[in-house]
């Protein structure tokens, strides 16, 4: 029986990643570097979860002999870029930049009404969940969500599937009672590793991602309700019918 719907955050609750490309970029120049990512090197990075784990896997390419003692001592500054990139995402959310994907509220607002419980599992940071669910929700968000997992509590990114176990744990509910909706393959290893029949909605920057196992994959949750999720659920059929 479906108890809770878990939803991962960046590109899945919202069309994110283009407004983090920007955020990053401004870090870079703000600090200093060099580096400008565009659109394709960026997709090609999002392959590794993470904003200080994606800045750190450049720096290796650019350095190719950087040592792990090399790595350590950049942490400050990978800290630093990190600080300045959320500040400018976060203003930018603020601003109206990012806007909630089809079918996302609807969705989260009659499970809600119906007993379900909801639960985030994302990579990314306290702060940037809080931006964007405050402006779209309201003050009161958090209420809405029986358990949280984010980077601050699960140091292991996707595709490990730490944040999954640690959401079903908090929960209290068992994976085979439970729903994931991601938007990229890291996201679909890591629910499948914890057991979540997950519903992929891809976009622009996953779209050519490998979905095999997912219980669906659909443009988005525009055309999707309640009742056709249970459906899914009950007949558990892993496809990547679209």
């Amino acid at each position: 029986m479906l108890e809770a719907l878990i939803f991962d955050v960046d590109g899945t609750l919202a069309d994110t990643e283009s407004v983090h490309l920007a955020a990053f970029n401004h870090a870079f120049a703000q600090e200093g570097l060099d580096w400008r990512w565009d659109v394709e090197q960026y997709t090609d990075l999002l392959k590794i979860s993470g904003g200080k784990e994606r800045i750190l896997h450049y720096w290796r390419l650019l350095s190719p002999g950087l040592t792990e003692v090399d790595a350590g001592a950049l942490g400050a500054s990978i800290d630093r870029l990190h600080q300045v990139k959320t500040a400018w995402y976060e203003n930018a959310v603020n601003n109206g930049a990012v806007i909630m994907r089809p079918g996302v509220l609807a969705l989260m607002n009659e499970a809600h009404s119906q007993g379900l419980q909801l639960a985030i599992a994302t990579t990314t940071s306290p702060v940037n969940i809080a931006a964007l669910l405050r402006r779209a929700i309201g003050p009161d968000w958090r209420s809405y969500f029986l358990a949280i997992g984010d980077a601050s509590s699960a140091p292991l990114k996707k595709p490990h599937p730490q944040v999954y176990l640690q959401v079903l744990a908090s929960m209290g509910f068992g994976a085979a009672d439970c729903m994931a909706f991601e938007d990229s393959r890291n996201g679909l290893r890591a629910a499948m590793a914890a057991g979540l029949a997950t519903v992929i909605t891809p976009n622009s920057f996953t779209a050519q991602d490998d979905f095999g196992g997912a219980l669906r994959v659909v443009p988005d949750l525009g055309q999707v309700n309640l009742a056709r999720l249970k459906e899914w659920h009950a007949n558990k059929k892993f496809s990547v019918k679209r």
